[in-house]
């Protein structure tokens, strides 16, 4: 069980294999890495990764993230790729849902959609 923030609640639960389970330790490992970043600031995939101790697995993180529940309070939106963008399709629901957010806490993406990394990098 996570708990990102005191009021809301993540669980993961691991299908039988002992693989599964190991999969479920890592996705609790970059959500939990993934509430630490703060308010008002970015992280990368890479970056993530590597302070889950996972140095060179973006794409993993990618993963994780991609099995949060739709209510989730982890603070997904707060990740972005090695170039400061959204790695959601430009448009959609998802990557209108991040900027919102990102914009609500006080960051500016530029008209590419690129945030300036190194203002808001954690």
């Amino acid at each position: 069980m996570l708990v990102c923030k005191p009021r809301a609640l993540i669980t993961y639960n691991p299908v039988m294999s002992d693989k599964h389970s190991m999969d479920g330790d890592l996705d609790q490992r970059i959500w939990l890495t993934v509430c630490a970043i703060p308010a008002g600031k970015l992280s990368t995939y890479g970056d993530v990764a590597e302070r889950a101790g996972l140095p060179g697995a973006a794409r993993r993180v990618g993963a994780a993230l991609r099995k949060l529940p739709e209510d989730s309070n982890v603070p997904w939106y707060r990740v972005v790729n090695a170039s400061g963008k959204s790695s959601l399709p430009p448009g959609t629901h998802g990557a209108d849902r991040q900027r919102a957010h990102l914009a609500a806490e006080g960051i500016l993406l530029g008209a590419g959609g690129a945030a300036v990394l190194r203002r808001y990098r954690w």
